[in-house]
């Protein structure tokens, strides 16, 4: 009993170890949008196993812009570093959910850049039309699930 005792304690020091490596939950690096996280209740992405799952990113117009592909431009580098602060890429993104305020109109500009950062295989995605997004500017909301890669 003392022997199964002893592993069990071992395998539960070894797991607990394996869990408390990891970062579950990551937090903006902008101290006041991780505030409003804070007090909103999310974070930049959450770790479950090898599933790294980023709330929205917003894309969004600054004022007098017209350049789409400039808002979408920001979203994909602001989400490829979030992927890079969870140990993942753009080659592990497995799926992508993009929420539009005109799908009809920025369809061409997100295609566009998404091609500069997503390559074969590619992920699935849904693309779907809302009446609207926070912050007022954004134009599309991208949500993005990915897989860690394998410990080389």
């Amino acid at each position: 009993m003392k022997t199964f005792t002893a592993a069990m304690l071992a395998v539960a020091a070894v797991t607990a170890g394996a869990v408390a490596s990891e970062t579950p939950a990551l937090m903006s690096e902008d101290p006041g949008f991780r505030k409003l996280q804070e007090n909103w209740g999310f974070a930049d992405a959450r770790i479950a196993g090898d599933t790294i799952y980023l709330s929205g990113v917003v894309a969004g117009t600054r004022t007098g812009e017209t350049d789409l592909e400039a808002a979408y431009g920001r979203a994909f580098e602001d989400i490829g570093a979030i992927l890079k602060r969870a140990g993942a890429s753009w080659a592990d993104v497995v799926d992508i959910t993009s929420f539009h305020t005109d799908l009809k109109t920025q369809m061409p500009a997100i295609v566009a850049v998404k091609s500069r950062y997503i390559k074969a295989p590619f992920p699935a995605w849904t693309a779907i039309q809302v009446v609207r997004l926070i912050p007022d500017n954004g134009i599309t909301e991208i949500k993005i699930i990915a897989r860690r890669p394998a410990k080389r």
